[in-house]
C-alpha cells in the first residue's frame, strides 16, 4: 500500500466525468449540444459540464460541505474541464498512447477487484446504464493523464545526496511521525504576471480572508474560488508530515493551532491560504517511531458496486468475526481485493505515512486485537485489525530513504503546479458559457 500503488489505484478507479469525450480527436456523430467553451480547437459542451458538476455536488454533499452557489461551482468545474482538455491535447502532441494491452490489463484489474468476470462486469455496467465504450474511455483517459505527468514532470525530478544530507540536518522532526491535516486555497498567478496582476490577486486573497474571518466555511469557499486541484474536495489535502508539504506551508504551521487559518502566503504559483484542521503524531526530534502490525480486508467500489453495498458487506464480515463464527485471515483470503489477501490480509509492520491517511487514522484509533468498523479510503472500504505495536528506531538508511521520498514528492508537486500553470497560460480558451 505504498504511495506509488496509491496513485495507480486512484488512476484506475477515480474516473473523471467529461474526460472520455475529450480523448478522441476524431469527431463523433452526436446530437447537437450547446458549447460552453472552446479549448484551442476543441469544444466543451453543456452536457459535459452539467454531468461533471452534478457529480461534484454529490461528492461535496456526501462530505457534509456547505454548498457554495451553483454558479461559482459551475465556474470552477468549467476551469477543471479546460485544464483536463489541455492536458489531453498535450498528450496527443507528444504521441503518448495507451495501447489495448495496457487498457485491457487495467480493466481486468477492475473486474478482478470486484470479483467478476469481464462479461459480468460488462453486464453490470449495462444494467446501470453505463455504456461499455464510455467506461473504457474513462479508464484510458486516466491512464493517459498519468503517463503525461510521469513524462513531463515526475521523470525529470532529481534529488541529490547533498539535498538528502541537508534535509536530514534541517528537519529534526521529519522522522517523529507527527502529521498535520490541512485544507488549502490557491489563487493561481498567470505566467509572467505583471505587478498590477499580482496586486489584483492579493486584493482578491484579502477579500477571501475577510470572508473566512467572518465565519464562512473554509471548505465551501475553497470549492468556489480555489484554483488548486483539490478545490472540489473542499481544499482538503489530507494528513501529511511536515516534510511532505511545500516549504511555505511548513513554515506557516509553526504559528498555527488547529482550527486556525494562515496569513496570506505567496509563492511562484500564486497566493495561498491554509487551514490547520488537526495534528497527530510523535514528539518532535524523536529518532524512533511507532510501528503497527496490521491486517485488513478491502472491498473496492466501482461503477457497479456502490459505497453502501461495500460498507454493508464489510459490516456482515465484521459481525461474523466478532461473534466468533469466522477467522479474520480466512475471510481476507476469500473476500479481500488487496494483494495481501493471499497472506490473510497481513500487511506486516507499518511505519507512519506508509498507508493512505484515512487508513492510518482508523488504524491508530484501534487497540491491539481490535477490529475497526468499515472505513473508506481512496482504495475502497476496509476492515482493519491491529495485532501489535512497537517503537522502532529509525535507521540511517531508513532516514535517507524517507528524506529522498519526501524531497522527490515536494519537488514533483511544485514542478507539476508550475507545469500546469504554464500549460494553462499557453492554451487558447474561448468562453461561451451563458448563464442568462
Amino acid at each position: 500500500m505504498n504511495r506509488l500503488i496509491s496513485r495507480l489505484a486512484l488512476a484506475l478507479l477515480a474516473c473523471t466525468a467529461g474526460a472520455a469525450a475529450a480523448l478522441d480527436a476524431v469527431p463523433r456523430a452526436v446530437e447537437v449540444d450547446r458549447i460552453v467553451a472552446v479549448v484551442n480547437n476543441e469544444p466543451i459542451t453543456a452536457t459535459q459540464l452539467r454531468e461533471s458538476l452534478e457529480r461534484a455536488i454529490r461528492r461535496l454533499a456526501q462530505q457534509g460541505t456547505e454548498l457554495p452557489p451553483r454558479e461559482a461551482l459551475e465556474r470552477q468545474m468549467l476551469e477543471r474541464l479546460i485544464l483536463e482538455r489541455a492536458q489531453l491535447q498535450r498528450a496527443r502532441e507528444l504521441g503518448l498512447q495507451v495501447d489495448e494491452g495496457m487498457l485491457e490489463r487495467a480493466i481486468g484489474r477492475v473486474a478482478d477487484n470486484n470479483r467478476m468476470t469481464l462479461e459480468a462486469l460488462r453486464n453490470a455496467l449495462d444494467k446501470d446504464g453505463i455504456p461499455w465504450r464510455r467506461f473504457r474511455d474513462e479508464i484510458r483517459t486516466e491512464l493517459l493523464l498519468q503517463r503525461l505527468r510521469e513524462r513531463e514532470v515526475d521523470s525529470r525530478i532529481v534529488v541529490t545526496e547533498a539535498e538528502v544530507d541537508n534535509f536530514i540536518a534541517t528537519n529534526p522532526d521529519a522522522f517523529s511521525g507527527r502529521e498535520y491535516r490541512l485544507a488549502h486555497i490557491l489563487l493561481r498567478a498567470p505566467e509572467g504576471a505583471s505587478p498590477a496582476q499580482l496586486d489584483a490577486l492579493l486584493a482578491r486573497a484579502k477579500q477571501i480572508q475577510r470572508r473566512l474571518e467572518e465565519g464562512e466555511d473554509f471548505a465551501a469557499v475553497a470549492a468556489s474560488v480555489s484554483d488548486a486541484p483539490d478545490a472540489m474536495n473542499g481544499g482538503e489535502l489530507g494528513w501529511r508530515s511536515r516534510d511532505r508539504l511545500p516549504a511555505i506551508f511548513a513554515e506557516a504551521l509553526e504559528t498555527l493551532r488547529p482550527g486556525e487559518v494562515s496569513p496570506i502566503l505567496r509563492s511562484a504559483a500564486g497566493v495561498h491560504l491554509i487551514k490547520l484542521l488537526e495534528v497527530r503524531g510523535g514528539e518532535l526530534g524523536a529518532d524512533s517511531v511507532q510501528q503497527t502490525r496490521v491486517s485488513h480486508i478491502l472491498i473496492r467500489t466501482s461503477e457497479v458496486l456502490s459505497d453502501a453495498e461495500a460498507e454493508s458487506r464489510l459490516k456482515g464480515l465484521r459481525e461474523r468475526i466478532v461473534l466468533g463464527n469466522a477467522d479474520f485471515a480466512e475471510l481476507a483470503k476469500a473476500h479481500s481485493a488487496d494483494p495481501s489477501a493471499a497472506k490473510g490480509g497481513e500487511l506486516g509492520w507499518i511505519y507512519p505515512g506508509d498507508t493512505v491517511p484515512e487508513f492510518e487514522r482508523a488504524m491508530n484509533a484501534l487497540a491491539p486485537g481490535e477490529i475497526s468498523e468499515p472505513i473508506r479510503s481512496p482504495f475502497g472500504w476496509h476492515l482493519i485489525k491491529v495485532h501489535e505495536r512497537r517503537q522502532q528506531d529509525v535507521s540511517d538508511e531508513r532516514k535517507r530513504a524517507m528524506a529522498r521520498a519526501a524531497l522527490r514528492q515536494r519537488k514533483a508537486e511544485d514542478a507539476f503546479e508550475d507545469w500546469i500553470r504554464q500549460l494553462r497560460d499557453s492554451t487558447y480558451v474561448e468562453y461561451r458559457l451563458d448563464r442568462s
